[in-house]
C-alpha cells in the first residue's frame, strides 16, 4: 500500500517490537488528558528500526510523515509538510506555518518527524514547537541515541514531550518475523536465526542484510532449509570495520 509517496506494505505485516512500542505511545498521546503535552519522541541507535516503526504509525493513524534532510531550511520543512498534506503552499514562511497548523488541527492526524537530529543541528526545533503550539496535534519525533540531551538546550521544547520511547534492539522474534516477511521461501533453523540476531547487534537493518545473504546462499545452492552448519565459516555483516564475523 502506498500513501504520501511511501510504500508502507511491509510495515503492516511485520509486528516488530519497536513498531508496537511506537504505536502504543502514539495511541496514548492521541487519547491523553487535555492538560498533558502531545509530543512523543522515539530514540535509539541507527538501524534499530525506528523509521520502520514511524512509517507504520503514519499508515495506522494516517499521519503526515516527513524525513528531514540536511539541506532543509525552515521554509523547506514547511513546504515539504504541505506537499505531504496535498496543500499548495503560500508565499511567506509564517503563512505556510499557519497552513500546517490549521490542517493538523482540523484533521486530528499526527505529524511524524523522522531524522530529528538534522533539525537540532540547524536549530529548527523551535519551528516544530510552533507547529505543536499552533495545532495541539500529536507529533511523533524520531531521533538517534542522545537526542534527549541534545533537546535539553530547548527547555520549552523538551517539556512538551509527554513520552520518551527507547527503541529496543532487534531480538530473535524480530529476526523470525523479518525472515517470514522477506524470505518465506527459505526455512532457516533456530541456531542460524539466533546467530544472526547476535551478530547484528540489535540492528534490524543488519538482520535484514544477513537474512538476505542466507537467502542468496539458499538460492545459489538449491537448499530449502539452512542452518548454522550449512552457513559454515561464511561471514556475517556486523557493522564493525572489515567484513564482519564468521561463526567464531
Amino acid at each position: 500500500m502506498k500513501e504520501n509517496g511511501k510504500d508502507y506494505t511491509a510495515y503492516t505485516v511485520a509486528p516488530l517490537a519497536n513498531v508496537s512500542l511506537c504505536a502504543s505511545a502514539v495511541e496514548r498521546a492521541l487519547n491523553r488528558p487535555s492538560h498533558l503535552p502531545g509530543m512523543v519522541c522515539m530514540h535509539g541507535p541507527a538501524g534499530w528500526g525506528k523509521s520502520k516503526a514511524a512509517t507504520f504509525v503514519a499508515l495506522k493513524y494516517r499521519g503526515y510523515y516527513i524525513q528531514c534532510q540536511e539541506t532543509w531550511t525552515n521554509r523547506a520543512i514547511l513546504h515539504y509538510i504541505l506537499q505531504t498534506m496535498g496543500i499548495p503552499p503560500r508565499q511567506r514562511v509564517w503563512e505556510m506555518a499557519e497552513q500546517v497548523c490549521e490542517q493538523l488541527a482540523k484533521s486530528g492526524r499526527p505529524l511524524i518527524v523522522d531524522e530529528l537530529d538534522k533539525l537540532v543541528k540547524k536549530k529548527s526545533v523551535e519551528l516544530i514547537r510552533d507547529l505543536y503550539e499552533g495545532s495541539g496535534a500529536v507529533i511523533l519525533l524520531i531521533g538517534e541515541q542522545g537526542i534527549y540531551d541534545k533537546l535539553g538546550r530547548w527547555e520549552r521544547f523538551h517539556r512538551r514531550i509527554v513520552e520518551w520511547v527507547q527503541a529496543a534492539p532487534a531480538d530473535i522474534e524480530d529476526c523470525g518475523h523479518l525472515r517470514r516477511l522477506y524470505h518465506p521461501e527459505v526455512e532457516m533453523e533456530q541456531d542460524l536465526l539466533e546467530r544472526i540476531t547476535e551478530v547484528s547487534g540489535g540492528s534490524a537493518g543488519r538482520v535484514c542484510l544477513n537474512l538476505a545473504a542466507v537467502a542468496k546462499l539458499a538460492a545459489d545452492t538449491g537448499m530449502g532449509k539452512v542452518g548454522l552448519q550449512d552457513w559454515g565459516k561464511r561471514q556475517f555483516l556486523t557493522g564493525d570495520r572489515g567484513v564482519g564475523h564468521g561463526r567464531m
